[in-house]
């Protein structure tokens, strides 16, 4: 029986065709700028998001952090969600490397920060305060698409008060697909987005397939400068063509078969929906979260594995669509799912846990 692995959108393999190009990439160093598959990617990627540049990394915590410290320098602070990956999922990075000062704020359901909130956390200029210099944003969030009104307040706010705006946008492309809805152009949708920002942090190696990889765009002046960051870091890599070119085609030919994943995540949040003692909490792209009634998440979560079907339990019981899944993999983890519910509960052991959700 094959695995349904639902665990994450990073765990996709090169398709056969991806493989493919993978072999067939023109080669050079990276580090002295030569890799002609490098090049190119960074050039697709930099014209598809509006900016003057790109640089190919080697994850989206580097990038991420590259940004960061290209953005701002020590003692400088950014402002970002309580829960955000930037500050809460990638190790400290900003503060422990780039000596910046995370400014966190709290973050609804759906991801959002009051802009009051944001408004009020900006700093005087004052030799007693850390220098408020940067907004980062991430879109989308938990599977969430932030809204473009949203999305325009926030970063017109930021600019009022002379900061830059960076986005996470490791699932961009999902909330571009999102956005431009059936028949529409995600290219032009994912414009919409990133012309709001100064730079932009976009992932290839979650819903768009490729092994590894992600990309930096901004202003070429910046990216000049998140060069050198990356390779201060060790994302300075060689013949790094063979990556780019999974990259590469992963915008040539995936970006538009999300809406599969987006129409899979749909299928299992229904077929969730209508069994007692499941929750579930968001299901707008490809991520889906449950609440699992009685404090009986792990036992669940334990369940499906031994039925060939792997979540996650981090922040929640939590389900990933991606291009490696398909229907009958859905139904597999919804049927697993209602197996573990139709089982008789040991008795007492509802009344021992209480009523706390996982």
């Amino acid at each position: 029986m094959n695995t349904v692995d639902l665990r994450s959108d990073t765990v996709t393999q090169p398709t056969a065709a991806m493989r493919e190009a993978m072999m067939a990439a023109p080669l050079g160093d990276d580090v002295f700028g030569d890799d002609p598959s490098v090049n190119a990617l960074q050039e697709q990627i930099a014209a598809l998001t509006g900016k003057e540049a790109a640089l190919f990394m080697s994850s989206g915590t580097q990038s991420n952090l590259c940004g960061m410290m290209a953005h701002c320098g020590r003692g400088d602070e950014y402002i970002v969600g309580q829960n955000a990956h930037t500050y809460r999922y990638e190790g400290g990075g900003a503060a422990v490397l780039g000596s910046i000062q995370p400014q966190p704020l709290a973050q609804d359901a759906q991801g959002l920060m009051k802009p009051a909130d944001v408004e009020a956390a900006i700093k005087p200029d004052d030799p007693h305060f850390a220098r408020t210099r940067l907004l980062c944003l991430e879109n989308t969030w938990n599977g969430h698409v932030m809204p473009e009104a949203y999305l325009r307040e926030m970063t017109a706010l930021a600019r009022r008060h002379g900061l830059t705006v960076h986005l996470d946008g490791a699932r961009v492309f999902n909330a571009a697909v999102h956005n431009a809805g059936p028949g529409g152009d995600p290219f032009a949708a994912l414009r919409a987005i990133t012309d709001l920002f100064d730079s932009v942090s976009v992932c290839f190696s979650k819903g768009l397939g490729a092994p590894v990889g992600s990309a930096l765009c901004g202003p070429r002046e910046f990216i000049e400068r998140a060069r050198r960051w990356r390779k201060m870091v060790g994302g300075g890599l060689r013949q790094a063509g063979l990556l780019a070119a999974a990259a590469s085609h992963a915008l040539d030919h995936h970006v538009h078969r999300l809406a599969d994943d987006h129409a899979l995540a749909q299928r299992l949040a229904h077929g969730l929906a209508g069994i007692d003692g499941l929750s579930v909490r968001s299901a707008q792209t490809n991520i889906v979260f449950v609440d699992v009634a009685g404090g009986r998440g792990p036992d669940l979560l334990a369940h499906l594995q031994r039925d060939g079907v792997l979540a996650t339990g981090l922040i929640g019981v939590r389900f990933v669509t991606h291009l490696g899944v398909d229907a009958p993999g859905i139904d597999r983890a919804i049927a697993s799912a209602r197996a573990f519910f139709d089982q008789a509960e040991p008795q007492g052991a509802a009344q021992a846990r209480g009523p706390a959700v996982y």
